[in-house]
């Protein structure tokens, strides 16, 4: 038996990158995972391919579109997962963005936009979760994706920062609040992962003259790692498969780092 097999998962962000790798290691320990992302047809993709590789579990695999800032579109996803599955017992919150801007060219709509999604958005996951959740009375486990950009501010991305810094709060707001309901609240911080945001990152911080050639970023951010290289999705999914498993029930309001040590706390 798998860790967290029969165990009832939504990931946000799943299209891609980390969240898909999150739900894809669920579905391997035993999990049911509903897939959700903004990009309907791309994680409707990403269902569709874990149904063909899993074969006898394909059963176990739903998707759903979701804005994640928009409360209502949540709370359908919740239902839509209970009605497929019977229930919610994992609540992952990994959708987020970043657009880098020079700390001085930071504007109202940047700031907007990358706290709407990445603080708002972990909130209102959050709070829809735990409603479910405390509906049953079962209890659960709510896990949010926070950063190294977490823990100190950097530059040009100081809105994506302030909203990984929202996130830890978030975290400890939760677990204290929902420690009542046997639901446990907990995050991870990767660091440097090699995934399209991290491209597209690379990508923005060269367009607004803050580095002077494509990869630069990576390589200057990777020198710092003491594990000596970036991350690759699969180097993350054994500590969020953990926490969502009942190998971690005694932990809550934690954020543990994945950075491969570039942020020593």
């Amino acid at each position: 038996m798998g860790r967290v097999s029969d165990r009832v998962c939504i990931v946000t962000g799943a299209a891609q990158g980390i969240g898909r790798a999150i739900g894809e290691a669920l579905l391997d320990e035993g999990a049911k995972v509903c897939f959700a992302d903004i990009n309907a047809d791309k994680v409707a993709e990403v269902a569709d391919a874990n149904r063909s590789r899993l074969n006898d579990r394909a059963d176990a695999v739903t998707s759903m579109e979701v804005d994640v800032t928009n409360r209502d579109a949540v709370r359908a996803m919740v239902v839509n997962t209970v009605e497929t599955f019977g229930r919610l017992d994992v609540k992952f919150n990994n959708a987020g963005v970043n657009k880098p801007m020079n700390f001085l060219d930071v504007t109202e709509e940047n700031w907007n936009f990358i706290m709407g999604i990445n603080g708002l958005g972990c909130m209102i996951g959050m709070q829809e979760a735990a409603r479910q959740m405390i509906a049953q009375g079962t209890g659960g486990k709510i896990i949010n994706t926070a950063s190294i950009a977490s823990r100190q501010g950097f530059d040009n991305v100081a809105p994506y920062c302030a909203s990984k810094f929202a996130v830890v709060s978030l975290t400890q707001s939760g677990a204290r609040d929902l420690a009542k309901h046997d639901i446990t609240v907990t995050g991870f911080a990767p660091g440097v992962v090699a995934t399209e945001m991290w491209e597209q990152v690379d990508q923005d911080l060269l367009d607004i003259g803050a580095a002077e050639r494509p990869g630069q970023a990576m390589e200057e951010f990777s020198a710092e790692i003491l594990r000596g290289r970036v991350a690759l999705p699969e180097d993350i999914t054994g500590t969020t498969t953990y926490l969502a498993s009942r190998d971690s029930d005694y932990m809550t309001g934690q954020i543990v780092m994945i950075d491969g040590g570039m942020t020593l706390v």
